[in-house]
């Protein structure tokens, strides 16, 4: 082993161990008898029961789900809208101004969006009475803001790399341009706009600080009350629902692994029989 080898292997060892020895502890201390989370008092899953009979963490927890599934599903409807006019529009007036407003949420910081939008929600309030308060709605429409800009993005991407003739032949045949986009264009690019669903919802349960700006009494995340609770210290029932986190990532990114390979197996064991049929013909 040469020693620029061995460098690079011990670099790759101790990034890996930066990056996951915290959430390795983490996952230990959740099943720590004791109630300080950096002392050892013995195995017990007891935290894991008392997390699931603490009422403001399910609540919270319910609250996050219903707001990241909503802001999730109108974030595609509003990004793949917007993706598929610059991609298929190459001149028309204000498509500079819809190519900033897309960037803007992925560059621009939580704080300002969130202040910005909490001010928009006050003068709005004024104007029209309209949304009452703030709270769950405010918030979904907070995140899907936010949201459609990721998705736009990803969909973007995925129609530009489309072939057109697709679209170009079923025009040929008649079709109305709206049912090319529902028959044709839209079964396409579905996977990514699934993947843009996913990540406008994980971002969406990750958020705090938007959140923070724009919810009200009644409307607190999950996010907003583990941020709550650790402020007073580390409780080690917030490490048994960070390690329950942590096993459902794991479970999905194993799954979709899986999936991948054997998607990849399947597609290696079709290639020689369709090269024999090729030689038999």
């Amino acid at each position: 082993m040469t020693p620029s080898s061995l460098f690079l292997r011990i670099t790759a060892w101790l990034g890996f161990l930066f990056l996951y020895a915290p959430i390795a502890s983490l996952v230990i201390f959740s099943f720590n008898e004791s109630k300080l989370v950096t002392v050892w008092g013995g195995f017990s899953t007891k935290w894991y029961g008392a997390l699931f009979r603490d009422p403001q963490i399910l609540a919270a927890g319910w609250i996050s789900l219903k707001i990241g599934f909503f802001s999730a599903t109108i974030a595609v409807v509003i990004g793949t809208l917007a993706a598929y006019v610059l991609s298929r529009f190459s001149r028309f007036r204000g498509r500079t101004w819809l190519s900033g407003a897309i960037a803007a949420p992925l560059v621009m910081p939580d704080v300002i969006i969130g202040l910005s939008l909490l001010l928009l929600f006050v003068a709005m309030e004024h104007l029209f009475g309209w949304p009452q308060g703030r709270g769950i709605l405010t918030i979904v429409i907070a995140h899907a803001t936010f949201g459609a800009a990721y998705v736009a993005v990803v969909a973007q991407s995925r129609l530009v790399g489309m072939d057109l003739s697709l679209e170009e032949a079923a025009e040929d045949l008649g079709a109305h341009p709206v049912r090319v986009f529902f028959d044709i264009t839209l079964p396409v690019i579905a996977p990514a706009l699934v993947s843009g669903w996913l990540l406008a919802f994980t971002l969406s349960l990750d958020d705090l600080v938007i959140a923070s700006f724009v919810t009200g009494p009644g409307a607190s995340t999950l996010p907003m009350v583990i941020f709550s609770k650790v402020r007073l210290g580390v409780s080690p029932d917030v490490n048994a629902l960070a390690t329950l986190v942590i096993g459902i990532v794991s479970i999905g990114i194993l799954v979709a692994a899986s999936n991948l390979h054997r998607a990849a197996r399947d597609k290696e064991d079709a290639a020689p029989s369709h090269r024999t049929n090729e030689d038999m013909s």
